[in-house]
């Protein structure tokens, strides 16, 4: 009584298993290949250039910050391998079986040929034709089709093929820098180049007294990986002696004064030696007065007569 039971229930089981497995229509393997490129970073540091003289006599300086990394670079060659199959789907049955057994026929008929021309003909005729018909008789499997194929990643192998270290220095471009004078802190920024624009003259440093300051602490940090920059630039005591004055000769109202102070603040800058910023006031009045031909000129003479200024041509300007 127990075998007659157990046997019926074993083939069954043995049975689905056969018609589950023969579901999914097994296909050729296929490969991916492609280049990977890991980065490693070994160092990172950053670089402040205060430039020369290391003592301010001048109240505009330029700073350059560069950043510098050095890089392990690995170069891997990488191969993806996918099991390729075709899904079971049981209405294709309709049109897969009776064109199997025409493939199967034309198969053996292939083949039968095949002899009497000495195995000429190609194996897409001989062998494929039997394989298709074959699995469109099945009814539990459909034919392979490249169209409906899907697949799974079987494995990843990775070879690597070369292995060197990498150099960059590029400036810090538009990021921030500390400036410490006495107990103020400034938040300030590089250009796109990574050149930092000091002015002793302009805010926030014209709104704080430096007479007794006499060193600016520059510091840069990447928050990312903690590397940070310190430098110091010294404030010389005879620049701090002009800074107010000249503070006033170019920030007071122009609007209001007469030709002749405009000339004595322009004289009154090159006399201190600020020669970039009487400069930079001359043209200033030189564009003020452009809408006036006649008080520019007399500037302009004023200028070349009291203050023995070789004027800029106004022409340049407009």
């Amino acid at each position: 009584m127990f075998k007659r039971s157990t046997l019926p229930l074993g083939g069954a089981a043995l049975c689905g298993a056969l018609l589950l497995g023969g579901c999914a229509n097994q296909m050729s393997q296929r490969s991916e290949h492609e280049e990977r490129i890991e980065r490693k970073l070994l160092d990172h540091s950053l670089q402040i250039d205060v430039g020369e003289p290391k003592v301010l006599e001048l109240p505009q300086r330029r700073v350059r910050i560069h950043e510098q990394k050095t890089f392990e670079v690995t170069e891997f060659e990488v191969t993806r391998r996918y099991d390729r199959y075709t899904p079971y789907q049981a209405w294709r049955e309709t049109y897969e079986i009776p064109l199997g057994a025409v493939a199967v026929v034309a198969g053996i008929g292939a083949n039968v040929a095949n002899v009497v021309m000495l195995g000429r003909l190609p194996d897409t005729v001989t062998k494929d034709w039997i394989s298709y018909g074959f699995a469109g008789l099945n009814p539990f499997m459909n034919v392979q089709s490249n169209g409906r194929a899907q697949q799974n990643l079987a494995g990843i192998d990775e070879v690597q093929r070369d292995q060197r270290r990498e150099y960059t220095s590029l400036p810090w471009s538009e990021r921030p820098v500390q400036v410490a004078a006495g107990k103020q802190t400034y938040d300030l920024s590089t250009d796109r180049n990574g050149v930092l624009r000091l002015n002793l003259l302009d805010s926030p440093f014209s709104e704080q007294n430096l007479n007794h300051i006499g060193t600016l602490r520059l510091t840069v940090a990447d928050e990312d990986d903690k590397t940070r920059a310190d430098a110091s630039l010294l404030v010389s005591s005879n620049l701090r002696g002009k800074l107010l004055e000249a503070h006033g000769l170019i920030f007071d109202d122009l609007e209001d004064d007469e030709v002749n102070q405009w000339v004595h603040r322009v004289k009154r800058l090159s006399d201190l030696g600020l020669e970039e910023e009487a400069s930079e006031l001359e043209q200033s009045l030189i564009e003020l007065t452009r809408n006036d031909p006649e008080l520019q000129q007399e500037f302009l003479k004023s200028l070349t007569k009291d203050a023995h200024r070789l004027v800029a041509d106004p022409g340049a300007i407009h």
